[in-house]
């Protein structure tokens, strides 16, 4: 697991993308590509906005990807341009110092993420000259990581132009800590199973330390990605990091209630190792200490002790200075409840039983359920196609990233998956224009894919 990511070589004739895309950039830039590198998107089976809070979660690689074609040269500049025209071409100097504007979250700072993260890890003061010509397959704001493989990518060719070395581990902490230029504070499982999956495993990504161990799924059934047709971009909205702001405030409130200083608590998980208790007693704990109804800022600062000025500045983040109300028992409910979920199903995939299936299928419902009700981060869209995907015989069905829109993960019995996929089409995509238009891209059975890899041309 350590190890770097792979270089593979492969015949151009052999693949079509690569081919097209070897053509797109010798159209370009007048030149042939030195290399290539490749970032998958994932899916997260189980374990939704919980890896913020220090929790295993489930997820897997796709085959949709994040592909660039890169040559290194002395132009003292980095040139990116975009297979989709919707995405404009930028280019930086290589001796400025790199800008990710907030505000404005382009599809270029997204890879200028990466490189930075690099560039920094390594304090190259002058980065090597790129040509970058990126494709992506994976549809955007859907869930399915398509911005997280973009800066995975992104590290991973700047590493290769800048002739440095690193692990699969120490590359994913980095993409991690280097997405959050952008403004996310993401928990790091996206970057992690970028680089760290494997061809027909799902994994448990477990943090600090960050490792990964092999989930094998249960053979008789498949994997089915539909995208909701909303998409929901994290950067440009708060709902993503006031979640996380709340669990943060969650996080105190529970220690100070156990005597633990609140100051060195950040995540859920942190109370819960401190007090040696299992999540069925966080659970207890949760009813036992925070209220269902929404806490006001006030509040939160009588009981934390902490001043106004300390409350904007040490618990909220940059967009959610303007939030008056947080729900902290809804949140801390769903995060406790979901990581055990995520052990759960681990346990039924290695116990290989005759109801694996049903009860893996029982989680995905709680946990849909949970997302939608505790967390809120489902939109009704969402919740139309996880009950048309449920009514077309999957036998579990949940969102999928970060919610709000985009793509529901359904498990289906393998001699079933032909029908599913046309009751879906009828019933979601086929009764509205824009979604039939959109369908294409957004129905597809998935399996296990392959991490981050350096391609190079035979």
């Amino acid at each position: 697991m350590a190890s770097c990511p792979p270089k593979s070589k492969f015949k151009i004739t052999s693949n079509e993308r690569l081919k097209e895309l070897k053509e797109k950039f010798e159209a370009k830039f007048g030149e042939s590509p030195l290399f290539y590198a490749c970032g998958p998107g994932r899916v997260n089976l189980i374990g939704e906005h919980i890896d913020y809070c220090g929790y295993s979660v489930l997820p897997m690689a796709i085959e949709q990807s994040i592909l660039a074609a890169v040559s290194v040269n002395n132009s003292g500049m980095i040139q990116l341009a975009n297979t989709n025209p919707q995405y404009q071409d930028f280019k930086v100097s290589c001796s400025e110092e790199i800008i990710i504007d907030r505000e404005n979250p382009k599809w270029y700072f997204y890879f200028l993420c990466g490189v930075k993260g690099i560039q920094e890890k390594f304090g190259i003061t002058h980065l090597a000259g790129m040509s970058c010509v990126v494709d992506g397959t994976i549809p955007p704001s859907s869930g399915l990581s398509s911005s997280s493989a973009l800066v995975c990518c992104s590290g991973l060719l700047t590493m290769e132009a800048n002739q440095k070395s690193l692990s699969k581990v120490a590359l994913a902490e980095i993409c991690a800590k280097s997405e959050r230029y952008i403004g996310t504070e993401g928990g790091g499982m996206d970057q992690s199973i970028s680089f760290l999956a494997e061809e027909g495993t799902a994994k448990l990504i477990e943090f600090q330390p960050l490792r990964a161990t092999d989930v094998r799924l249960p053979e008789g059934a498949v994997f089915v990605i539909s995208n909701c047709c909303v998409e929901m971009n994290k950067a440009a909205s708060s709902h993503y990091n006031i979640r996380v702001v709340e669990c943060r405030i969650a996080t105190k409130m529970l220690a100070l209630s156990k005597g633990l200083d609140p100051s060195r608590m950040l995540k859920l998980s942190q109370v819960q190792t401190e007090l040696k208790a299992s999540l069925d007693e966080m659970l207890v704990l949760v009813d036992e200490v925070l209220h269902p109804d929404p806490y006001s800022r006030e509040e939160i600062c009588k009981v934390l002790g902490i001043t106004s000025e300390q409350f904007c500045t040490e618990l909220l983040s940059a967009n959610t200075q303007n939030v008056t109300h947080f729900k902290l028992y809804q949140r801390a409910k769903h995060v406790y409840g979901e990581a055990a979920r995520v052990l759960k199903f681990q346990c039924v995939c290695d116990a290989g039983s005759a109801e694996s299936l049903q009860l893996l299928g029982e989680l995905m419902n709680q946990s849909h359920a949970s997302c939608r009700d505790l967390y809120e981060c489902s939109c009704a869209e969402l919740d139309q196609l996880v009950d048309v995907c449920l009514k077309s015989g999957a036998i579990g069905c949940r969102l999928t990233g970060a919610g709000w829109g985009g793509c529901a993960v359904s498990m289906v019995p393998s001699e079933k998956a032909e029908g599913f996929l046309k009751a879906v089409r009828e019933a979601y995509y086929m009764s509205d224009p824009r979604r039939a238009s959109m369908e294409k891209q957004s129905l597809f059975v998935t399996k296990p894919g392959g991490g981050a890899a350096v391609l190079l041309e035979e």
